[in-house]
Order: structure tokens, then sequence, then C-alpha cells
């Protein structure tokens, strides 16, 4: 591979916009805007995580950069390349695939773990013979801590942990080189989430891959994540390496993000000051004008009503969104 190559990130997100039609009744429809304008890259290896309440719009990202949705506006450039066309969607899901939120609906229960898994390679025709074909499905299970024993089962015989592992297996058949992983661990325990994130620091480092990972858990995103993006209401309104964002959060949004996570040291959490925001979220069909977050921020002004505030970076690799933010901090 070229140098050329490595300096250039793997997956380019451009203006990226996706707006679903909301009928309202009397043949008048009103667009939802669950992704407005965001853009960001990731580079080749690393992991972006991308944090934010629910609604937000975090899962609508990585399914439009997928193609599972067809995207309003923007595009998505893949190792420099768009894709745009049919031809370019089939070639970069290849390259390209997800692990769902649920490991209870992800997994069709009327399809063996081994045929679940086997899935892709039928689809890409990734095999010569039914031999390379298990012989990849058992290497596949390997990779995720299960065995052949399990290949021959149903997804209703595994746990949580176990249903989700197999849709990981599920992700890695293509040998991807990037995955979005669409908050995996969220309806897992405790205990089980632990082991499952450090087999994606596993995968990673093994296999090479790079990962969108969604989550809201501030915690969790903090331990695999390279840089963290904040994302409100459709838009992105913060993005930093994940010590600077978590040691020195600019935007009001991710300083209310972090005061509520919480901390193991009594003395340390007894000093801390939780900013608690006044109202509910906005919704996306009624969004507020200028700054989407205006309507819960301390310091707005009228000036955040006017516009909304520039992506720009404030700081060598950390871009933030608001007008006021040399002020507040």
């Amino acid at each position: 591979m070229t140098d050329n190559g490595k300096n250039r990130p793997l997956v380019e997100v451009k203006n990226l916009k996706e707006y679903f039609d909301i009928n309202m009744g009397f043949f008048r429809s009103k667009p939802l805007k669950a992704v407005d304008d965001v853009s960001f890259t990731i580079n080749r290896g690393e992991t972006l995580g991308l944090v934010g309440e629910s609604g937000c719009g975090k899962t609508t990202v990585g399914r439009t950069i997928l193609h599972l949705y067809k995207p309003t506006g923007g595009e998505v450039i893949f190792d420099g390349k768009p894709v745009k066309t049919k031809q370019d969607i089939q070639e970069f899901r290849k390259k390209a695939t997800m692990v769902f939120q649920d490991p209870y609906s992800s997994l069709n229960p009327r399809m063996t773990v081994s045929d679940i898994v086997g899935e892709p390679l039928d689809v890409h025709k990734l095999y010569s013979s039914k031999k390379e074909r298990e012989e990849r499905i058992l290497e596949l299970l390997g990779h995720v801590g299960l065995n052949s024993e399990h290949a021959s089962r149903y997804a209703h015989e595994f746990s949580g942990g176990q249903r989700q592992r197999i849709g990981i297996a599920r992700a890695l058949a293509v040998n991807p080189d990037f995955i979005v992983c669409d908050e995996p661990v969220s309806a897992l325990d405790v205990s089980i989430q632990a082991q499952v994130i450090n087999m994606f620091d596993d995968l990673q480092e093994k296999l090479g891959l790079t990962y969108l990972f969604v989550a809201h858990d501030l915690l969790v995103v903090r331990h695999i994540s390279d840089r963290i993006a904040v994302m409100y209401l459709g838009k992105m309104v913060e993005l930093a390496d994940a010590n600077e964002i978590y040691n020195h959060p600019l935007h009001p949004y991710s300083q209310s993000l972090l005061s509520a996570v919480p901390v193991p040291d009594p003395k340390v959490a007894r000093a801390n000051k939780r900013i608690v925001l006044s109202g509910d979220i906005p919704s996306p069909l009624n969004a507020p004008s200028g700054c989407p977050f205006r309507t819960r921020c301390r310091y707005a002004t009228e000036a955040c009503a006017q516009s909304m505030p520039p992506f720009e970076e404030v700081a060598p690799g950390h871009f933030v969104a608001c007008h006021r933010v040399k002020e507040v901090n």
C-alpha cells in the first residue's frame, strides 16, 4: 500500500442529509430531518464513537452511510471512491457491514447459526466449494469465541451475549474493512458488555478493522473510541479526541452529557457539578431555528436563534458548532 493511501481517511462523510417525509394528513407531508448536514472522516484502523440522546439521529447516520437508507443529500466516500451507483453500493457492501443493536430481532429464528453466518458468503459468492464454506463459518465462529457445536443450533437457544457474537461473526463474514456498530452492547447485561467490547478491541487489532461505534453510554464509548463525535437533533455539535472531549468538552450540550457520567470516586463525584438541562428535547419535525440546542442552552442569545453556528475547528483536531464557544469556555 502506498503512503498516500495510508494518510487518506478510509471513510469520508460530506454534508450527509437524511430526511423522512412524514404524512401530516390532508395530503400534506413535512420532512423530518433525522440527519442534517453531517460531515466527518474516519481513518483506517480507528474507532470513531458517535454519541447523543435517543432520537438524535446517530443510528440513522450509520444506516445512511451503508445506504440502508438512500441519502437525501451529501456523499459518502470510501477509500477514496464515492459510493453512488448501484454497482458502487454492491462493492462497498463487501467491505462495510453492520452489527445491529438488538441481537433478539436481528437474527432469523428459522435459520441455524451456520446459515446465519454463512448468508453473506452466499450473497457475495465468497467460496468455491461446500467444504470451503463450512471451514470459513467455523473460522468466523472461532473469532467470536463460539465453536462447531454451536453451528447447528438456532438463535433462540443462545443468551443475549452469545447472540450478539453470532451477529458479529456474520458481520465479519465478508472480511470487511469497516463496521458500523449500532449500539451493539446496549441490550446486554453490564457484565457481558465488557466481554463484547473487549472482543471488538481484539478483533480490531487482529483483523485491522475500522469502526463507527454508535452508543449512548459515554463510559463504553470512552473505552473503545479514539475520537468521539457528539450529535444533537440531527446535527453534529462537537468532535475531538476521546480524552480531549472527556477532559475539555467545549459545547454546552457535551458538557451536560459528561456531567451525568458516574464517577467511581465519591470525593470527586461530590465535587462535580451536575449540569441539568431545562426543558425537553424538541421534536425533529419542529426543530428550533438557528442552533438546535438553543432552547435548552443556558448561554443562548438572540444570535443563536438567527443562524446555525458553523462546525469549525477551534483547537487542533477539536471541532465545535457553537456561536459562543470562545466566550463561555
